[in-house]
């Protein structure tokens, strides 16, 4: 089991020891379960953790996590792949944009009421806060792209071919079926989380990040968690 021995102020307010908080954190991100599949997991284990208080963590630490791997997170390619992708949000539709690089780290994530000029912009603002510039952007064909790659990498070639942006819809299939079990969002921020969650799991395990370097490829995830337990 991961420790969270340095986690202090942040967990101690939870009844829960913070061994227990992160393996739920972790078991959620990680494989295909509902909070009532994670709920099930503990209870077999003596824990009894109801599955809104799992909600609430996942809400609550994976933001800190992400923000404590980040320094160890490595640059991103200089060709993106740019697409968004629809998810279900308390009955309605919503857009979830996302950015991979040539090497499939996920750059970004983006949850979204509108797919408009302004979430577009915001996405990719966003997105070049993690470091190199890219010199080649592959998207859609969706309007707002071009102008807001005008504005904001003019000296970058876009690419709006047919098929030409496969490896980022291939890429959102993978986070549709970590989707699949939640058995519906319920809020904006919910997907949000879920979704930046998942990329840092899935980028994690493609090594894109300086955590777990020293550990076997399947045991590299978990030592990664490890690593950031400690670091919190």
């Amino acid at each position: 089991m991961i420790a969270w021995s340095t986690v202090g102020v942040t967990a101690s307010r939870f009844r829960f020891p913070p061994e227990v908080i992160t393996l739920a954190v972790w078991w959620y991100l990680r494989c295909d379960l509902s909070w009532r599949d994670v709920e099930e997991l503990l209870a077999e284990r003596g824990l009894e953790v109801d599955h809104v208080t799992i909600f609430r963590w996942v809400q609550r630490f994976t933001p800190l996590l992400i923000d404590t791997a980040r320094p160890c997170r490595h640059s991103p390619g200089d060709k993106w792949f740019t697409d968004e992708t629809c998810v279900k949000i308390a009955g309605r539709w919503c857009h979830l944009y996302r950015a991979i690089d040539q090497f499939g780290q996920v750059i970004d994530v983006l949850a979204s009421e509108k797919r408009d000029l302004a979430a577009a912009r915001r996405f990719l603002t966003t997105a070049l806060s993690h470091g190199r510039r890219p010199t080649e952007v592959t998207t859609d064909r969706a309007a707002a792209y071009p102008r807001v790659l005008d504005e904001q990498l003019p000296a970058a070639h876009h690419v709006d071919a047919r098929y030409a942006n496969n490896p980022i819809e291939a890429d959102h299939g993978r986070l549709k079926a970590r989707l699949r079990p939640m058995r519906g969002l319920k809020q904006l921020r919910a997907a949000q989380v879920i979704g930046a969650g998942h990329a840092l799991v899935q980028n994690i395990r493609r090594g894109h990040y300086e955590l777990g370097v020293d550990a076997q490829p399947h045991q590299r995830l978990t030592a990664a968690f490890a690593e950031l337990a400690q670091a919190v």
